[in-house]
């Protein structure tokens, strides 16, 4: 449950920001109760039922990032297309994922845990608000987000709870099995190392408002869900002209995961999971400001296996 209210925080996080990205610091007692609504939301879990359905961008705005797939073998392991990518990485996620452990949580507590555990760093970048960026904001915003969330360590994504019991979508379905099939991929390629592993590149097909385990971005990361849902908990939020669904968008593409595989055993070794989510919103009234626009990226990346320095900064150890 605590990670996914940290996730979920994630979402808040980043409403607060875009909230703060328009009115500037000064206003900021104007949202504080709307921002303090919408927490209290997302904990109970109302924040899902005011969800849109998540839709892919056009396919002209989709287009691959990473080398294109070439038939071949390697480390041993036939590809003949992007159905054996599919297969083939879900093979070794389900293995992989299914490992437990024991760890010391931060109230020195044992309990269990995914077995391979991840490291997590987020970062909004290229604020623009009416196209113009502002220096201060761009200063403010590591620090604000630094202070809203804070990670910890996790599964394979998606994954919305550290504890493998509890990780669940948001229809209370198990998100240990690996749901990705070659529809869910828009470009994939396959090296073999040399040395006995392989390495799976792949990138998922767009996604507006992703939600984890329910498209192709939320199959392959921890997605951020509906943030339109907590913008519409700020009290001081409005639109000048539009709905929500029409002029909050967060467009998720050009992520990808780098899975290196161990192809003796069938397991992940290491792994880079990078979602990029393009936020773009238009007609947003906030307080005494009135019809602006708003654009940012959104990178979120989970490094596996976790070093023993974000154990450390997390609290969080490894029972030996």
């Amino acid at each position: 449950m605590m990670k996914r209210i940290i996730k979920g925080l994630t979402c808040v996080a980043l409403a607060v920001i875009i909230t703060l990205a328009f009115t500037g610091c000064a206003k900021f007692n104007y949202i504080t109760n709307g921002t303090i609504k919408a927490i209290h939301e997302i904990k109970s879990g109302a924040w899902k039922d005011a969800g849109t359905t998540p839709t892919e961008t056009e396919a002209e705005e989709d287009k691959p990032v990473i080398d294109e797939f070439t038939e071949g073998t390697y480390g041993g392991i036939e590809f003949k297309s992007l159905e054996d990518v599919a297969k083939y990485y879900c093979e070794t996620y389900n293995k992989t994922k299914a490992k437990k452990a024991k760890f010391k949580d931060e109230e020195g507590k044992t309990v269990e845990m995914y077995a391979f555990a991840d490291e997590k760093k987020i970062e909004i970048k290229d604020i623009l608000v009416e196209g113009n960026s502002n220096a201060v904001m761009n200063k403010l915003i590591p620090q604000l987000l630094g202070a809203l969330y804070v990670p910890t360590v996790g599964g394979l994504p998606p994954c919305n709870a550290r504890e493998p019991e509890n990780d669940k979508d948001e229809n209370g379905e198990s998100l240990l099995a690996c749901r990705i099939t070659a529809d869910d991929i828009l470009a994939a390629n396959v090296k073999d190392n040399g040395d006995g592993t392989i390495t799976l590149t792949i990138q998922p097909k767009a996604v507006n408002m992703s939600r984890v385990g329910m498209d192709s971005q939320g199959k392959f990361f921890t997605s951020l869900n509906d943030i339109g849902a907590v913008v519409d908990a700020v009290d001081a939020f409005s639109w000048a002209s539009g709905t929500t669904e029409e002029n909050c968008k967060v467009n998720y593409k050009e992520g990808t995961a780098v899975v290196k595989i161990d192809t003796k055993t069938g397991e992940i070794v290491e792994a880079d999971y990078t979602m990029i989510a393009f936020v773009n919103i238009q007609h947003a009234s906030i307080a005494v400001v009135k019809d602006k626009s708003l654009s940012a990226t959104v990178y979120y990346e989970c490094h596996f296996p976790a070093s023993k320095e974000f154990y450390d900064k997390v609290n969080v150890h490894p029972v030996e």
